[in-house]
């Protein structure tokens, strides 16, 4: 296969993109587990009653 720098680059590209989403899903999993359970009550979703 051929590589020139727009190979390189576009595959850099996926790479950092892959690593972005991989840390914003490590940090939503820890910052859940440290704050996942306050104010949670059963039937309250939120909205006003009908």
């Amino acid at each position: 296969m051929y590589m020139d720098a727009v190979v390189i680059a576009g595959i850099a590209t996926v790479l950092l993109v892959v690593g972005f989403f991989v840390g914003v899903g490590i940090f939503v999993m820890k910052d859940q587990k440290e704050h996942g359970h306050q104010d949670r009550k059963e039937g309250k979703q939120g909205h006003k009653p009908v």
